[in-house]
Order: structure tokens, then C-alpha cells, then sequence
């Protein structure tokens, strides 16, 4: 049962956060916090100690492959479940094997036994965790908010993740550097978000999938998922744009070890810094976003999509330790705001029973990420950090540029879709080609 409290949105502050006087939906962004907290604080610890222990950069590449491959095959049947299954259960199971994940690594860690083996183990089991956990908390939003709270809550989904990456790689660069806490602390901290996490979860309703006629397979519930898809190419461009920019430019977190050490010569709390910064620009620009209406939101997601390639770019050719916090400043305000906007879109584009598929496919992209990640490290080995960072920049612009243009030769072919009315004051945005010409 969704609970509606709704207070008025004429103020920047009422339209950014509507949909968190949602008491429900706000009871799943904090449980959200405590668990985005421990994972970018893991993906310092992580990243910090697999180049520590090899000091390569194909090995933060092997790490992302190992966590990329099981959510690659996994990813679609994670959306098959989430619409098959109550959400609920899905998230707390998941979560609980994750926290015992991260428990594990932790142990080895303060044993002193710890390899780059376990290292690859635990981004596998973590990756499969994530395939499930990421469309089922997609979905659940859907349950909880109405239809004109959905696109803004989405975007604030978004927000709860970027605000724990402001202080999560400060705090694991910190805590690395202190002797008796380390990156075994690291990692017993985080599982400890875990478990927060889902206690905090047994307070909401289920998250039931709607009530079926028909007896499918799952098979079955996959192949119609796809076929959902493919028949609304609005959805499937958007798609396509996030495959293309996150698969190619958003590796770069990966690389940032290898930058702080080799570029900048800082250790791990200098790492701890650019991450930072990054996710100020990210917060920055998720709360811009966040009071966008829908209208609005479609203009700008090809927009940041091309200023992200751009500013990576730029990242990629500084060599002064100030000129490259500017850069990785605007590069996480344009990732955030890429990644926010599309979410958004194609979340409030599709119906709520293919809302776990969809998401499904669309997270398939952070898959892309993870097996793109080896190869781009192998490239970086051998022609630079530096200048590999320039090139995933531009090819992440011109992609966007060539889906963008793709995107409004389609619309132009096809009729206006008053699709939906998702807007933080609950505005009907036209998705066709009135929302191109206004």
C-alpha cells in the first residue's frame, strides 16, 4: 500500500525532494544511504589494494571484469525475478550475501592472507549480488511512490548513492592510512552498511508483483521483456545511449589509483580527495536535476551526456593536481547527471510490470563497464593512463552525439507520445517530436 503525504511544491526545495514525503520511498533512500556508503567506501579499499598488491592497472581491470561477468549473465534474470517476486525479499537475501561477502574478505584482510584471487572471487560474488539487487530496487521505487513521484524519485535515488560517494572514499582513504584500521576496517565497516541496509528494509511492505492469469516461464517473461523493448525505440535508444556512455567513459573510476599515484604522486588519501570531489560535482548536479521537469529532463540528458565525454577529455590531459580537481569535478557532475536523467526517462517511459526487465537491461551497461574495464587497463599499460583518459573521453562524446542524432531522426518519424506525467510538479511531458522542438 503506498502512503501519500503531499506538501507543496512550488518552493526549489519541495520540487527537488517531492517525492521524500513519501514516508516510504524516504525509509528505502536512507536504508539506501547506509548501503551505497559501504560500497564506495569498498570501491576505494578495493581498487587501493589490488593495485597494491600488483601495482598494475590491468589488475583494477581484472577486479571490474570479475564483478562485470556475473552481472552480464546474471543482469536480465535479476529483472525476470524482480517482476516474478516480491521485491523486499529479493533486496534482503541479496544484501545479506553481499554482507557476508564483504565479512569474508575482511577476515582475510586481518589474517594477512588476503590475494588478488580473493579479490577476483569477492567482485564476482558481489557483481552476481548487484545483478539482482540493482532492477529489484529500481522496481520497488514504482511500488512505493505514485506515478508523478516516479521520475523525481529516481533522480533521488541517484542523489543518495552520489551523497555517500562526497564522504565514503574521504573516510576509506582516511581509515586506510590509519595502521589499526586499514582496509581490513574498511571492508568490516561495510559490511556493516550492508546489514543496516536491510534491517532497515523489514519495515516496508513487500513490493508483490501484480497478480498474473497466465502461467509463463521465466524464459518466457525475458523474451517478452526484450520484445517490450524492442517495439518502443524511444526505450531502446535510451538504452543504447547508456550502454555506450557507461560502457566506454564511466571506467575511468577504475583508473583513479592509478592516476592519484602516477599522475599526481598522492596516496590514498590524496585518491580519497579526487574521489571526493567527484561526488560533490555528482550531488551538485543531481539536485539541479532532480528539479527538472520531465520536459526539461529529456533536453538535457543528451547534453550532459556529450559534456561528460568532454570533461573526461579534459581530466585525461592535466598534469597539475588543481587543474584535475576542477576537471574530475565536472566530470562527476556530468556523469551524475547523465546517468540520473536517463534513469529517470526510461524509467517513467515503461510500464510498471516491465519496470524490473527494463531496468534490467538498462543496468546491463555497468556489466559492459566492468568487462571493458581489463581491456582499457591493458591499453593504459602500454600508451598511458593519460592519454587512454582522453580517448575514452572523446569516444564517449561522439557516441552520444551519434544516438542523439539517431534518436531525433526516429522521433521525427514517429507520432507525439503523451506518455506521462512525472515531473516534480506532476507536468505532462510530450516524449516525441513536440518535447525536441520546445
Amino acid at each position: 500500500m503506498k502512503v501519500r503525504v503531499r506538501l507543496a511544491t512550488s518552493s526549489f526545495q519541495g520540487k527537488t525532494f517531492y517525492a521524500l514525503q513519501n514516508p516510504q520511498f524516504r525509509l528505502l533512500w536512507f536504508g539506501n544511504i547506509f548501503s551505497f556508503l559501504g560500497m564506495q567506501m569498498q570501491v576505494i579499499a578495493r581498487g587501493y589494494l589490488a593495485f597494491d598488491l600488483t601495482g598494475k592497472n590491468s589488475a583494477l581491470g581484472g577486479v571490474m571484469l570479475a564483478f562485470g561477468i556475473p552481472q552480464l549473465l546474471l543482469g536480465l534474470w535479476g529483472g525476470v525475478i524482480a517482476d516474478r517476486l516480491p521485491k523486499r525479499r529479493v533486496l534482503m537475501v541479496c544484501q545479506v550475501v553481499v554482507a557476508s561477502n564483504s565479512a569474508w574478505i575482511a577476515v582475510m584482510i586481518a589474517m594477512g592472507s588476503i590475494e588478488y584471487w580473493m579479490l577476483l572471487v569477492g567482485g564476482a560474488v558481489q557483481g552476481a549480488g548487484f545483478a539482482f539487487i540493482g532492477p529489484a530496487r529500481q522496481a520497488f521505487i514504482s511500488d512505493l511512490v505514485d506515478r508523478d513521484e516516479l521520475g523525481n524519485a529516481v533522480v533521488l535515488q541517484q542523489l543518495s548513492m552520489n551523497s555517500t560517494r562526497v564522504i565514503g572514499p574521504s573516510l576509506a582513504g582516511a581509515f586506510i592510512a590509519v595502521a589499526f584500521i586499514g582496509t581490513a576496517g574498511v571492508y568490516f565497516i561495510t559490511t556493516a552498511g550492508f546489514i543496516v541496509s536491510t534491517l532497515m528494509m523489514l519495515r516496508l511492505p513487500p513490493g508483490n508483483p501484480r497478480p498474473r492469469t497466465d502461467t509463463r516461464s521465466p524464459l518466457a517473461d525475458l523474451t517478452d521483456g526484450v520484445r517490450y523493448v524492442t517495439a518502443r525505440p524511444q526505450v531502446g535508444l535510451l538504452i543504447l545511449a547508456s550502454f555506450a556512455v557507461v560502457m566506454i567513459g564511466f571506467p575511468y573510476q577504475s583508473f583513479l589509483p592509478s592516476v592519484a599515484k602516477e599522475v599526481y604522486g598522492v596516496g590514498s588519501g590524496g585518491l580519497g580527495a579526487i574521489q571526493s570531489v567527484a561526488a560533490v560535482g555528482a550531488v551538485i548536479a543531481t539536485v539541479f536535476v532532480a528539479s527538472l521537469s520531465q520536459r526539461k529532463a529529456v533536453l538535457w540528458q543528451p547534453i550532459a551526456g556529450i559534456a561528460f565525454g568532454i570533461a573526461l577529455a579534459v581530466f585525461g590531459l592535466s598534469s597539475n593536481l588543481l587543474v584535475g580537481f576542477l576537471a574530475i569535478l565536472f566530470v562527476g557532475a556530468m556523469a551524475s547527471a547523465f546517468q540520473s536523467l536517463n534513469n529517470s526517462i526510461v524509467m517513467t517511459l515503461t510500464d510498471s510490470e516491465y519496470h524490473g526487465r527494463v531496468q534490467s537491461m538498462n543496468m546491463l551497461s555497468w556489466s559492459l563497464f566492468g568487462l571493458a574495464s581489463l581491456p582499457i587497463g591493458i591499453i593504459a599499460d602500454h600508451v598511458g593512463i593519460q592519454e587512454t583518459l582522453v580517448v575514452m573521453g572523446i569516444l564517449s562524446a561522439v557516441a552520444m552525439l551519434l544516438i542523439e542524432a539517431l534518436r531525433r531522426a526516429v522521433l521525427a518519424r514517429e507520432p507525439v507520445i503523451p506518455r506521462i506525467a512525472v515531473g516534480p510538479l506532476g507536468d505532462t511531458a510530450l516524449i516525441g517530436r513536440d518535447a525536441v522542438r520546445d
